[in-house]
């Protein structure tokens, strides 16, 4: 048996015929069918709220899965489901990242220097480096692959702002990457 890769960007989800039927039995209150649909959700959810979120990823992750199963019984179209989930991880993963860096600033002393390797290697302490705009953008185009004008409406900006913020995102990172 062969898994694909869908639309999502979810392994084996391409194609489900079970996705429908799923859907509408967490809608309805079944137990079993809101356990299954946790599972299939909170790798993808996971995926999407780390790279933004960082630190707070897993808590990003647990708000977005809060908010995806309060409100599943809005959702129309069972297979949207993991776009519309995308949306609700975008939102909620960026206003973590925001509340985070609002209330407790990260110490700069653990950063390394410029001259030492270690700062090459981390990739985690680059993207620590850019806002929670600039790391959702690099994230819903770099590593879902979503165009501009997705990414546009994911993220609630016009699209000459999601380019603005993408050219500014990959410009600073490559900066940070290079010291």
């Amino acid at each position: 048996m062969s898994t694909t890769t869908g639309a999502d960007g979810v392994a084996g989800t391409a194609g489900r015929a079970d996705l429908a039927p799923l859907v509408r039995a967490a809608q309805g209150g079944d137990g079993l069918a809101v356990q299954e649909l946790l599972d299939l959700l909170t790798p993808y959810v996971g995926r999407l709220c780390g790279p933004i979120a960082l630190q707070d990823g897993p808590d990003a992750t647990q708000e977005a899965l809060i908010v995806i199963f309060r409100n599943i019984g809005r959702l129309r179209e069972p297979a949207a489901l993991f776009g519309w989930a995308r949306v609700i991880a975008v939102r909620e993963a960026v206003r973590i990242a925001r509340a985070a860096a609002r209330s407790v600033p990260d110490p700069l002393d653990d950063v390394p220097a410029r001259d030492d390797p270690q700062l090459a290697a981390d990739v985690r302490d680059v993207l620590e480096r850019l806002s929670p705009a600039h790391r959702a953008v690099l994230v819903l185009r770099d590593l879902e692959g979503l165009d501009e004008h997705a990414v546009s409406a994911l993220l609630g900006v016009p699209e000459p702002t999601v380019r603005t913020r993408l050219f500014r995102a990959r410009r600073n990172f490559r900066k940070a990457w290079e010291r």
